[in-house]
């Protein structure tokens, strides 16, 4: 993994605090959850930007909003006690599989 990789993660992971603390600002009432929230979304911005510079933005913002996705959708089952169903796990399935898909068998970010 490439330092572009690792600014992928680090964005991936920023945007996904920043969305945990979304519901926290109970509509931008509440400062600090409010505060961290922004910061983690510029955060996430910036990082990205920098996994631009040298990899494909297709397939940067294919994953970042692919997992961000997944791992969202298992922070509102884990932390907020939301419900799942048997379509949204099929659904959260098929954005895994077309992460993995990306990441193992595509040559748009960066493999041979």
């Amino acid at each position: 993994m490439g330092i572009a990789h690792l600014y992928l993660s680090l964005a991936i992971l920023t945007e996904v605090i920043g969305t945990s603390c979304m519901k926290l600002t109970e509509g931008f009432t509440r400062p600090v959850p409010t505060i961290v929230m922004a910061v983690c979304y510029i955060a996430a911005i910036w990082l990205m930007s920098l996994s631009v510079r040298t990899l494909p933005i297709g397939f940067v913002y294919a994953v970042w909003a692919g997992v961000g996705i997944v791992v969202i959708a298992l922070v509102g089952v884990f932390l907020y006690d939301e419900p799942v169903d048997l379509p949204g796990a099929a659904g959260i399935a098929l954005i895994v599989g077309g992460v993995v898909l990306l990441n193992a068998f595509s040559r748009m970010g960066g493999r041979a």
